[in-house]
Formats: C-alpha cells, structure tokens, sequence
C-alpha cells in the first residue's frame, strides 16, 4: 500500500484522512504533521494513526507528501522537508493543496526531479463530495498522476487540467462553494420575506439545491434542459426567472468569476 505523509492537521487534512480511512486505507500506512500537541492528541485518538510535530520524521518512508497547509506556511513544511531525508529511488510525490502556490515555486525548494502535484481542492470535501483538480509538475509522470487522483477520489471527485487552468479552476470550483451559500442564504431570506418561518425555509432551500444537484449529477441531462424541464411557459417558474434575467444574473455571475481568477493570479504572483 502507498505511505501517505498529510503536513497540516486542519480541517481538509483531517477530511483527506477521514477519507482514505473510509476507503479502507490502513492506519499503519498514514501519518500526519500536527505542531499543536492538543490537536495532535485530537486525531491521534479519533484515527489511531501516528501524529507528529515533525515534517522531517513524518516524510521518511512516505510514497505520498501531502501538503495541507495555508499558502503563508508552505515556506516552513518545504523548510522542514529541506531537513528530511527525501528519497528520490521511491519516486516519492509531494501534493500540495495550497492556493496559488505553483509547481515550479516547489520544485525549486525541493531535490533536482521530484515530483510534484498542485491541487485545488474545495470545502465539500469535508463531507466526502469534494472537487479535487490537479496539475501536473514538469516531472510527474502519468502514473504518479493516476495514484494521487486516486488519493483524493476518497473524498470526493477529481480531474486534471493544465496549470495554466488553475487560476479558472480557483474562481470556478475552489470558490464556488461561497457563490451557491449566497443564493442559498438569498433565497431563505425571500422565504421568510413571503411568510415562512426560516426553519421551513432553510429546509426547503437546502433540500431543494441538494435534490437539484443530485438531478444534475445522476441523469445527465444539461442545466439547460432541466431548467426548461421546470419552466411551464408564462408559469411561475418563468416569472421569477424573468426577474433574474432583469437582475442581470449571467452577467454577475459571469464578471464575479472572472474578478476571482484576477485575485487568484495576483496571490500567485506574490507567492512566487
């Protein structure tokens, strides 16, 4: 089985490892970084698996590095793997998860050749419905590629796109989420504004976007069709959509994603 070695015992590190235990990963076969002692004492009795304060004693052995630390913190993880005995006849990969942190700003803290994988991932992957997208360092090979996606399937979905993409893929997926609790939050506040208590109207929003994704997700069929598939002409679906097209909600949603991507490129090229 392939050693995974998790640096950061915050919330996505504990999901990634909530995961793969769940997939059927074997205790002995993880270990996680955790500097603080009272959180490392946390996961080390919900998992049963080894914690340590220290990134040098954690990666010796690991096939798999992951990186699962704010941006600001990389510096000290690569700072403390400069200090591991990395061995590059394991073909070890190091994976991070750090926003905006590129490939190339990794490799070049770390053995001339090692394999690298950037991801970005979002918050659904505390539940086990994540979206992972990966991007491939100059010396991953496809095989490497293959058993990271495999890696992060444990909580939740995975594709891989170039690095070039990774700004898009922050505004699009690795943000997203904030966008659909926002129309959420709208549409349980216009709840409470026709009458309904905002218990009801919080169960009726949140079922109904968790079921409309699920239609998504399992029939195939388009958002285009499905929508049409809702909207009975002059109906009360079609007023309200009327309203949104006034609202200019394309449009919104459309200079919002592209203000992300610009943000998203602005902290890597000051992360660089």
């Amino acid at each position: 089985m392939t050693r995974i070695a998790v640096v950061g015992g915050g919330r996505i590190g504990e999901a990634l490892v909530a995961g793969l235990l769940e997939s059927g990963r074997a205790t002995k076969d993880l270990v996680v970084v955790e500097p603080v002692a009272a959180r490392a004492a946390q996961l080390a009795e919900r998992f049963k698996i080894r914690v340590t304060g220290s990134v040098a004693d954690a990666v010796v052995g690991a096939d798999i590095v992951v990186v699962a630390v704010k941006p600001s913190d990389v510096d000290s993880v690569l700072a403390g793997l400069s200090k591991a005995d990395l061995d590059t006849g394991r073909e070890q990969v190091l994976v991070s998860l750090a926003a905006g942190v590129t490939t190339a700003r990794l490799e070049s803290k770390l053995p001339a050749g090692f394999a690298v994988v950037r991801v970005m991932p979002n918050t659904p992957m505390l539940v086990g419905q994540g979206m992972s997208v990966l991007a491939a360092g100059r010396y991953t090979d496809a095989e490497q590629l293959e058993i990271v996606g495999e890696m992060l399937e444990a909580v939740g979905k995975v594709v891989t796109v170039p690095e070039a993409q990774m700004d898009a893929v922050t505004a699009v997926s690795g943000s997203g989420p904030a966008y659909f609790f926002l129309v959420v939050e709208a549409m349980i506040d216009a709840g409470v504004s026709l009458g309904l208590t905002r218990d009801v109207a919080s169960q009726l929003v949140v079922q109904t976007m968790i079921g409309s994704a699920a239609l998504l997700d399992e029939t195939g069929q388009s958002a285009v069709d499905l929508r049409a598939a809702v909207t009975s002409p002059a109906g009360t679906t079609a007023a309200a959509l009327r309203v949104l097209e006034r609202g200019a909600l394309r449009s919104a949603f459309t200079e919002a994603l592209h203000a992300s991507k610009q943000r998203s490129a602005e902290q890597g090229a000051s992360n660089e």
